[in-house]
């Protein structure tokens, strides 16, 4: 009879995923990540498949943590630019402190081994935050831009403000607040 499986072993195969692919990519071998987690490769084996679904709940697992810190005292009761300052401010903030997962969400969001199912999941965690921009876009409060633009806009934004403050932590908060001025400018209706 098999043993059951351990959330703490899947866990720790995740987390050694995410150090193992940022330092060598997505064609690390899963030999690597399973010595780091402490298990045999064959373990590895019992809680995924195949490499390719190791990386997609990788992926999946990710866009969760991620969704969760964005949402986490989010302001419903405040104006639409204050929500979304809050929503930067908490997706910069779990950037710069877990530099690993960004690199690897990075790496996964334009791999091919990340299935499209995986894709569509992934982008359905955020189906409130996408709705409530359809919303801003249908009263006129924002451009008249597909939602997932707008969400591009945001990343990639995000992205450089990141950047700039890991290269000048001395100016980060000038990055941090330059960079949410540049995106709000670009999709909010004056």
């Amino acid at each position: 009879m098999a043993r059951p499986r351990s959330n703490d072993k899947r866990d720790a195969i995740l987390n050694a995923a995410v150090e193992v692919l940022a330092e060598m990519g997505e064609r690390a071998p899963t030999s690597k990540i399973a010595k780091l987690a402490g298990v045999a490769e064959g373990t590895l084996f019992t809680y995924f498949n195949s490499k390719e679904e190791l990386l997609n709940q990788l992926y999946l697992s990710l866009k969760a943590e991620l969704r969760h810190v964005m949402m986490l005292g989010y302001p419903t009761d405040t104006d639409l630019k204050a929500q979304m300052h809050h929503v930067w401010q908490s997706y910069l903030n779990w950037g710069i402190s877990a530099p690993q997962k960004r690199k690897v969400m990075a790496q996964l969001s334009t791999s091919e081994q990340i299935t499209e199912q995986s894709k569509q999941i992934g982008m359905q965690s955020f189906c409130d935050l996408t709705q409530s921009i359809q919303n801003q876009v249908d009263k006129g409060c924002l451009r008249d831009y597909p939602p997932l633009f707008i969400g591009s806009i945001f990343g990639a934004m995000a992205e450089v403000s990141i950047n700039f403050m890991v290269q000048d932590p001395m100016s980060a908060e000038s990055y941090r607040e330059s960079g949410f001025e540049a995106f709000w400018h670009a999709v909010a209706i004056m």
